[in-house]
């Protein structure tokens, strides 16, 4: 199944409501006045696009309407596809690689949120293009949370550095760090224990692994993917803001997404807060995982319902 397909099989539910509700305000060959604008912005208002997202896009349909741009409602979905796809270039995508030695990816996000099984997914997604990939194992907090990344990392055939449940996460990291550069890994990934946004002082401890895995090697950490459950719609701005004051987010990796009403939010996280979505989660299996590619994601949004 192609990543077109699998999304639009993933986006059943927010494809339902945006197809149903857009066919029901947008007839084919009807002239653009602005009730009909207003009816849209209404609409991606209830689609969790958010309001900052929804503004800027009316006003950019509003202004093609004003100039002539767009004169019949079945010109006005293409248009905010075109529109949709500028918002993430295909550079601020790419996962970023060391130069030399390995890539350290962190990974964040609260309990929940699908963290586990979004770095199984990372793992398996980069073990099969032939890198080389050890899990840290620094969720030390939450019972049994060692002990699952344990077992997917013998099912994906990937190496471990772990200590026992309740040990210090930043000691974790060190010798996660000193394994990678010791074994000659490509990628080392850290799982982190999932923390409540409104939690500070645990979200320091992020802060701290952090500059663990700085000193250590240079240059990293070289991602930090935070996990957000797309299934809780604008809430999940409110985390990536909260995560970000504490450490240096550089991508997204948006889980659940197979599950949700809320697909619009994809649209509002970018527009709210600068930072790129760079996968997204369409199942339960490891090969559950497809980068972000915002023309597919747009298509499959806004194709008509079957």
């Amino acid at each position: 199944m192609g990543l077109f397909d699998r999304l639009i099989k993933g986006l059943t539910k927010t494809r339902e409501k945006i197809s149903r509700t857009f066919r029901s305000i947008l007839p084919f060959g009807r002239r653009i006045d602005d009730a009909i604008i207003d009816q849209l912005e209404e609409t991606m208002l209830a689609d969790d696009m958010g309001p900052s997202a929804t503004a800027r896009l009316i006003g950019e349909v509003r202004a093609a309407y004003k100039s002539g741009e767009i004169t019949e409602t079945q010109e006005i979905i293409p248009f905010l596809k075109r529109r949709i796809v500028a918002y993430w270039p295909e550079p601020d995508r790419q996962l970023r690689l060391a130069e030399a030695g390995p890539t350290v990816i962190l990974v964040v996000g609260i309990n929940g949120s699908g963290k586990t099984t979004s770095v199984a997914k990372l793992c398996h997604h980069l073990a099969t293009q032939g890198r080389t990939v050890i899990l840290g194992a620094c969720d030390t907090f939450r019972a049994a949370a060692v002990a699952q990344l344990t077992e997917w990392s013998a099912r994906l055939g990937v190496q471990i550095v772990k200590h026992n449940q309740g040990a210090d996460p930043g000691a974790v990291a060190y010798d996660a760090c000193e394994a990678a550069v010791a074994r000659n890994a490509d990628v080392l990934i850290i799982d982190t224990a999932g923390r409540l946004h409104t939690q500070d002082h645990l979200m320091r401890e992020l802060n701290k692994i952090q500059r663990v895995v700085e000193k250590k090697i240079p240059g990293a950490p070289h991602e930090v993917l935070l996990v957000l459950d797309s299934t809780i719609g604008q809430n999940a701005i409110n985390q990536a803001r909260m995560f970000s004051q504490h450490v240096k987010v550089t991508g997204l990796f948006l889980a659940k997404l197979d599950g949700s009403a809320k697909g619009g939010i994809v649209i509002g996280i970018r527009d709210q807060i600068d930072i790129p979505v760079k996968f997204v989660g369409l199942g339960e299996t490891p090969a559950d995982i497809e980068p972000f590619d915002p023309e597919s994601f747009v298509e499959a949004l806004f194709s008509e319902s079957e």
